[in-house]
């Protein structure tokens, strides 16, 4: 600093104690005041950068630490706090060039390490992250940022034990450290541990109220368990936080608990503009002209898995001439049969589960793909920002998500009316591409095994009325449950039939229903069997299927009645509670559909006492799921693609994306 007079000396020192003091008005003030006097004084450059970057202000504190990084290349800490912006702006690959050139300077700078390591987890570099937290641990072995961080590493790596022992390292230095304790929440809830997944994000929102989407993953954690104690007061602290746009919320939380599309639509942008910052875009510009439409399926489910279940016939089925397929996975290879027919199904299959964002994209535009879909919305191994960074003129959500991205780099969503009716258009950042029957893909070959297994080998009573509801245990609310308690209490001998998700879910059901007056063994819990089939078979056991909301069954729904199960919904209000109407409408069975949860619960009791109706409504829906649109498999990729080749027409007359809805084929 030898480069300031004595009185800009003085107001720089004042700078930087105001602001280790935490007064960054005032030392935004003085820093300005320097840099008024003297442009391109380095510390002065560099602190106000740091200072924006605490506000959250990023491209300011890059902009500003960028400016002290010409002034002075020497300095390792500029490089290290650079690199740590650039990483929260998602610039990965320039926060590594960042980070290197810092350790460059310095080589045993665990700061640096750490930043470093943080854009190769980002760049899918899993390994070459690990080795680098691993560095900077053996400089600074009690650094909680770098056991935690170490502990992503290794989630990542499919090493969870000793991710689990890496954070719970940093949270014994340091109890409440947030950032160890949300990432535990995370691990603990993708090994199906629920229970405690929300014991740890109860502790991060007691500590940090307004840490993001802590407040959003406690109740999904508590719902997957049905947990409900407080669950009214949690959800009007989420929906608070979401109007006021603090305490970011994960969409996929909000379908199972949120029966407000306008909620849904603010928390899907606030969350998208988080997480996926605008980049590129990747592709040029110029409408390009294939000889066949290049269309690409983005999923991470390419696997034994719903998703595949319900696209696998329509997959097979594309117009070759007319469509070249390009199927690119972002997931596992479970090695299964389901595995090896999708990828028969494409021209060409891409295994990108090891890609960044910013090279999966670079494929998708070098390979010029005219419209590119994602299949996995914000569910599961989804990859958003590669959409983000636009790779192809034309991209579509379908299947996977169903409700709003949250973002204008989605031109359109695939849906048909009863999901989204046009009047409520403006819930979607997409415009809507709506089918004529049902929006969903059905696969019209899925085997059912000839054996039905008998009650007692499925651990029901062998007389009495058995409802059934086989979605995630997280779709089940208490309004649904009153409902469905009312029922067994009003049917004799009648008992609810479950599946088996996990021991705390059971407790707590069983729990929930001795307080309305139910025993406990009147809730039976089906365990999961390894072969869709099988399981298809067995809902034959069943009588009448009980919808969920304000979240339906949708690759449930479409089991149930491929099985000849009929279903009584309610028809909500976003998208995800409106699938199973849609599926009713398509299989011709609308009397099954209600408008509220009262003619629900009359309906269902109606059909559980009068076996003749319920018996007519089973012998149709055997006659019609052969005859109409739902399972028609070859139909539906008629309308689909005539989806697709609007869109592209709109495309290459260079008109902008545009709602519209596909004529039925007859």
């Amino acid at each position: 600093m030898v480069d300031l007079s004595p009185d800009l000396l003085k107001t720089l020192n004042l700078a930087m104690a105001s602001h280790q003091a935490g007064n960054l008005t005032q030392a935004e003030s003085l820093y300005k005041s320097v840099l008024s006097a003297k442009p391109d004084q380095f510390e002065a450059l560099h602190f106000l950068g740091l200072l924006e970057a605490q506000r959250g202000r990023l491209i300011e504190a890059d902009a500003l630490i960028g400016r002290s990084l010409k002034v002075n290349t020497q300095r390792a800490e500029a490089f290290a706090n650079h690199a740590r912006v650039l990483n929260l702006l998602k610039r990965s690959q320039d926060a590594l060039a960042s980070a290197d050139k810092a350790l460059a300077l310095q080589p045993y700078f665990p700061d640096a390490l750490v930043h470093r390591g943080n854009a190769l987890l980002e760049l899918r570099r899993d390994q070459e992250a690990l080795a680098s937290y691993e560095r900077a641990l053996a400089i600074r072995g009690n650094d909680v940022l770098a056991l935690t961080n170490r502990g992503n590493a290794l989630r990542q790596l499919k090493r969870p034990d000793e991710a689990l022992a890496s954070y719970d390292r940093a949270l014994a230095l340091q109890p409440n450290f947030v950032d160890a304790l949300a990432n535990r929440g995370s691990l603990l809830f993708e090994l199906a541990r629920y229970d405690e997944a929300a014991a740890a994000y109860a502790r991060v929102v007691a500590l940090a109220p307004d840490y993001k989407y802590a407040q959003g993953f406690l109740v999904h954690s508590r719902m997957y368990t049905c947990d409900w104690n407080g669950l009214a007061e949690n959800l009007a602290r989420m929906s608070a936080q979401i109007r006021a746009g603090s305490g970011i919320v994960d969409p996929c939380v909000l379908l199972a608990v949120s029966s407000q599309p306008d909620e849904q639509l603010t928390c899907a942008k606030a969350y998208f503009a988080d997480r996926y910052p605008a980049g590129g875009p990747l592709w040029s510009g110029t409408p390009y002209r294939h000889e066949r439409i290049r269309l690409a399926y983005v999923c991470g489910e390419f696997r034994e898995h719903p998703i595949a279940c319900l696209i696998a016939g329509l997959l097979e089925l594309h117009d070759k001439k007319r469509f070249e397929t390009f199927g690119i996975s972002t997931g596992i290879n479970d090695r299964s049969a389901m595995r090896r027919r999708l990828e028969a199904a494409f021209d060409a299959f891409v295994e990108a589960a090891g890609q960044s964002d910013q090279e999966l994209a670079g494929f998708m535009a070098r390979s010029e793909i005219d419209i590119a879909v994602d299949l996995s919305g914000h569910f599961g191994t989804a990859r958003p920002r590669v959409f983000a960074l636009r790779p192809a003129p034309i991209q579509a959500t379908y299947l996977g998500y169903p409700g709003t991205i949250g973002s204008a780099c989605i031109d359109y969503i695939i849906a048909d009316k009863t999901v989204i009716p046009e009047d409520r258009q403006s819930f979607y950042c997409e415009k809507i591409a709506w089918l004529p029957d049902q929006y969903q893909a059905n696969d019209g070959k899925r085997a059912i095994s000839e054996h039905t297994p008998t009650r007692t080998e499925a651990g029901l009573p062998e007389r009495g009325f058995v409802f059934c509801c086989f979605n995630n245990n997280y779709k089940i609310v208490p309004d649904v449950f009153d409902v469905w308690m009312r029922l067994l209490q009003q049917v004799s001998g009648s008992v609810l039939w479950l599946p088996e998700s996990n021991a705390a879910a059971a407790r707590n059901l069983r729990a929930e229903g001795g307080r309305r007056g139910v025993e406990g063994e009147r809730i039976v819990f089906a365990p999961r069997v390894p072969e869709n089939a099988d399981h298809l078979a067995r809902l034959r056991l069943a009588d009448l299927f009980l919808d969920t909301l304000p979240f339906n069954a949708h690759t449930t729904a479409s089991d149930a009645l491929w099985a000849g199960l009929p279903i009584v919904t309610c028809l909500g209000s976003t998208f995800a509670g409106r699938v199973a109407g849609s599926l009713l409408r398509s299989v011709g069975l609308p009397e099954l559909i209600t408008a509220s949860l009262p003619e629900y619960e009359a309906l269902a009791l109606k059909l559980a006492c009068d076996p003749a109706l319920l018996a007519d409504i089973k012998t149709r829906l055997a006659r019609q799921r052969r005859t109409h649109a739902l399972f028609d498999t070859r139909r539906f990729c008629r309308h689909i693609e005539q989806a697709y080749v609007t869109m592209w027409e709109r495309h290459q007359r260079r008109e902008p994306p545009a709602s519209f809805a596909v004529a039925p084929i007859d």
